[in-house]
Order: C-alpha cells, then structure tokens, then sequence
C-alpha cells in the first residue's frame, strides 16, 4: 500500500464499474479512505469488498448524484463514517443518446444534463461547502472527456455537457483557489469500459481510433486513474483550473 493520499478521504462517484472503480481502488491503495457512490449499492459493495481485502478502507453508499436530497444524505453517512472529506471525485455520467444530435428527445437530454452537470455541481456545492467550513484544503477532480473539447457527432448533448464541466471546473478553480480549493478535470479519451461499449464493440470506430492514436490502443480505466490520483494528492498542490487530457495521444492527430 501507498501513503500519497494518507490521512485523505475521497468521495467517488460512479464507483461501481469502469473508470470510478478504477479511481475509487487505485485511490485506495495510496491509502485513502474511499467513500464508494453510485446509484445502486450492489455494485458498490463488490468493489468495497475487493478494496478491502486488499488491505484498504471503504464504504459504500447509495445516491443519485443529480438529487439534491440524496447527495445530502450522502455526504452525512460519509462524515459519520470518517468525519471529514478531503477529496471529490465527480465520475458519474450518462450518455442516453447515440446518433445525430438534433433527433435527441426532451427526456434524453435532460436526463443527460441532470447527471452530467447538475449532478456534479451539486456535489462540488456539498463538498466545497464543508471544506470552506472545516478550513481546510481539499481537491476536486471532474472527469469530463476529449468530446468536451472538440466536436462529438453521435454523442453531441454528452459533448455539450464535458464542455460544461471543463467550464465549470475552470471558473470554480478562480473562485475556491483563496480558499485552498484546488478543481481539476480529466478528459479521458476513449476507454474499454460499459459505458463506452457502443464505441468499443464497434470494429470500424474502434480501429479508427487505433489508427490515429499515438499509443496504439484504446485505454483501460487504470490509465486513467492515475491521473486522478496526482490530481488528489499534495503533489499536485499547484496545480488548478486544468483539463488534463489522457488519450493515448489520440486528440493530437
């Protein structure tokens, strides 16, 4: 085990699967407590269980991230649990829509907006809010993607809401930095994940962005919970307001 993260908790949202467990487990072994959130506790429980046989501390809990009453109660199971939160990692997101952007219904794109953006502001609100309290520093990492910086067909309102978030973050890094309140984003690129199965599973897509990526492959989730492990940790203590892009070099072609 680690000691970057020692004596830090961390907040994970979307820690049941993919990029959050990723986080949420490599946070873990760099001996953070991980406060495991997601909207359904059974895959939760799985990737406690595997943190803490591997020697590390974690709770899971429930919570949809874009309702403010359960992010409420969230964060009071967490403080009751390790007695601060010291981290923020916003991961949850939702993407109901592939294909043309303008044939995306009302229903769609707000699901899409309260999950992708409302949800992570909100936690940020939590969060910064009681570090402002406490007087404390603190870390908030938003996982945005490459779509949010360029153009996204097929995935256009999920692009619109990572632009969101890249703004965010950088207005929310001027705004907490006298308070000792670092915000960072990670734009990852595409990753071998659920949520990127559509993308993945298709041999044309995927071998195209093969071709154009400098590293040769698309990424796994480890790849990019490092980044978010150096975003939490002291070691990036200068370091706010950035969008840190982790794509294999595929944005550079």
């Amino acid at each position: 085990m680690g000691e970057r993260l020692r004596d830090k908790v961390a907040i994970v949202t979307g820690a049941s699967r993919g990029i959050g467990a990723a986080i949420a487990t490599h946070m873990a072994e760099e001996g953070a407590k991980v406060v495991l959130v997601s909207r359904k506790l059974e895959g939760l429980q799985a990737v406690a269980d595997e943190i803490r046989a591997q020697g590390g501390e974690a709770i899971p809990i429930a919570c949809h991230a874009g309702r403010a009453d359960q992010r409420q109660d969230m964060l009071d199971q967490a403080l009751k649990a390790y007695g601060q939160v010291d981290v923020l990692v916003n991961n949850a997101a939702t993407n109901p829509h592939f294909g043309p952007m303008l044939s995306i219904d009302e229903r769609a794109w707000d699901k899409t907006f309260e999950v992708n953006v409302k949800g992570y502001f909100g936690m940020i609100q939590l969060v910064a809010g009681h570090l402002q309290q406490r007087k404390a520093k603190g870390s908030i990492v938003n996982v945005a993607s490459v779509a949010g910086k360029m153009a996204a067909p097929m995935q256009g309102v999920y692009g619109m809401t990572k632009a969101a978030v890249i703004s965010m973050t950088k207005t929310l890094a001027m705004e907490l930095g006298a308070a000792g309140i670092r915000v960072n984003a990670i734009a990852p690129g595409l990753i071998e994940t659920k949520f990127a199965q559509v993308l993945v599973d298709n041999d044309a897509i995927r071998s195209s962005v093969v071709a154009r990526t400098a590293a040769g492959r698309v990424g796994q989730p480890r790849d990019i919970s490092g980044g978010a492990v150096f975003l939490a940790s002291d070691e990036s203590d200068y370091l706010t307001g950035d969008v840190m892009t982790i794509d294999g070099g595929w944005t550079l072609a």
